[in-house]
């Protein structure tokens, strides 16, 4: 078992992490920025060292500084939560060469997985269903052109180590496209430092679903079912179920078996998450991979009963799955997680600032991860994901019937949050009658008040 481990993140999955170490006996150390010094993660670690001012790039992204406390400190594992440095592969090399065990998969396939296009082609090598695309990167306007026409219109220019939306595309005829290959490329290039670009044919309607995968040191992985995170805006998500009402078991049981042949090929290790398309035939296209844990993590081990966090950390520590998991995986009901952020609800701003009353709904199947407390500060520095609310319920009515109870005790003063936004949502006849897809929050901001 890991004796001592550092929590290289801030905010719920700092607390969420530590709690998880604390129910398996492992000492923890947080690290903090200035603008951090009264958060939760600092008050509940066994230890804490501060490691920067309020800037991400002087503080939780600042390799040196992390590494430095963790010698400091004296851990013999980093658990990177997720964003920040968690899929950063330089970050794993660094915590390989001093000797400091990285909670995570080697360096070298998170890199591989990190550039997209030798994601796509290492899965189509397995068998994984990609969608048709070009056969590698493309370096003009004219090659994107010839694999436009090869492949049809639309097709969306995608960036090689893109993330969030950034350096995408959408092109629907030919003029358009040597405006828009420029255009993403110039995006990715300052998002990422990369302009390379890849094409894959466009859905104009799909739905987002994603597989949730493990995997120990010894060649083993499993996976841990899907969930359906199609409501989003701007390509970050809102609210996430699982299961997806639209995978049927003979896909479950196909999808899952190919990924874990091709994940155990290509030497994947601890915790990591496969995101798909479904088109109108409801057919799966692999679009990337997250080496991390995932932020809807919650709902995953609400229908399985699987701790993910502790199964990182047991991972890390050498355990086999078997080890870990029930003899037999089943779904259990059916779980829905809304993501509160401090923002304005309708023009999506940003809301930072003191809150000044905070009452979490509870009871029977109802969870809520969150550092926030009455009187703590929402930093502006910082992602503006203030809480998690996870219900699960027995079926997808009473999840939705509970998240709407949930939502109306979940009271927050102080500061703006996304409550409204969502009560909107879980009102609406399509939602609850799971007719959705990634285009649900544009027709639905679009709506006219009643």
């Amino acid at each position: 078992m890991l004796r001592k481990v550092l929590v290289a993140n801030r905010g719920e999955i700092a607390l969420r992490i530590l709690s998880a170490c604390r129910e398996l006996g492992i000492r923890t150390v947080a690290v903090y920025s200035e603008a951090d010094r009264d958060a939760l993660h600092v008050r509940f670690a066994d230890e804490a060292i501060c490691i920067g001012p309020p800037r991400l790039a002087e503080s939780y992204l600042n390799v040196p500084a992390v590494i430095s406390a963790a010698e400091i400190a004296d851990v013999d594992a980093i658990h990177p939560g997720y964003g920040l440095l968690s899929e950063n592969a330089h970050f794993a090399e660094v915590c390989r060469a001093s000797n400091i065990k990285f909670i995570g998969p080697p360096p070298e396939v998170t890199r591989l997985m990190g550039e997209k296009e030798k994601a796509r082609q290492a899965m189509k090598k397995a068998g994984v269903p990609i969608l048709p695309g070009s056969d590698g990167l493309i370096d003009t306007a004219d090659e994107a052109l010839v694999w436009a026409t090869k492949v049809g219109y639309p097709v969306i220019l995608k960036a090689k180590a893109g993330g969030g939306g950034r350096g995408m595309r959408i092109v629907r005829t030919p003029e358009e496209l040597p405006g828009l290959f420029q255009a993403a490329s110039s995006e990715a290039d300052g998002a990422f430092g990369n302009g390379e670009l890849y094409m894959e044919k466009f859905i104009e309607q799909p739905r987002h679903i994603e597989f949730q995968v493990l995997a120990d040191e010894h060649g083993n992985v499993t996976t841990l079912f899907e969930r359906e995170c199609s409501i989003q805006r701007r390509h970050q998500k809102l609210i996430e179920e699982a299961p997806s009402l639209q995978v049927t078991p003979k896909m479950r049981e196909q999808i899952g078996r190919t990924l874990c042949r091709c994940l155990t090929e290509i030497g994947y290790q601890n915790a990591g998450t496969v995101e798909f398309l479904m088109d109108e035939n409801r057919q799966l296209h692999f679009i990337e991979m997250n080496t991390r844990i995932q932020v809807e993590h919650p709902i995953t081990e609400a229908i399985t009963g699987v701790d993910i966090v502790k199964a990182q950390l047991l991972i890390a520590s050498g355990e086999r799955l078997d080890a870990i998991l029930p003899a037999k995986l089943e779904i259990r009901g059916h779980s829905i997680e809304c993501r509160i952020n401090a923002e304005h609800p309708e023009t999506f701003t940003p809301s930072a600032g003191r809150i000044t009353a905070f009452n979490l709904p509870g009871g029977n199947g109802v969870r809520v991860d969150t550092a926030q407390y009455a009187e703590g500060v929402v930093s502006p520095y910082y992602d503006s994901l203030i809480a998690k609310l996870i219900v699960h319920g027995r079926d997808r009515a009473e999840a939705i019937a509970k998240m709407e109870r949930a939502l109306s005790q979940f009271v927050v003063r102080g500061i703006e949050t996304s409550i409204p936004l969502h009560q909107a949502i879980f009102a609406d006849p399509g939602f609850r009658a799971g007719h959705f897809d990634t285009k649900f929050m544009e027709q639905f901001l679009a709506k006219e008040p009643e």
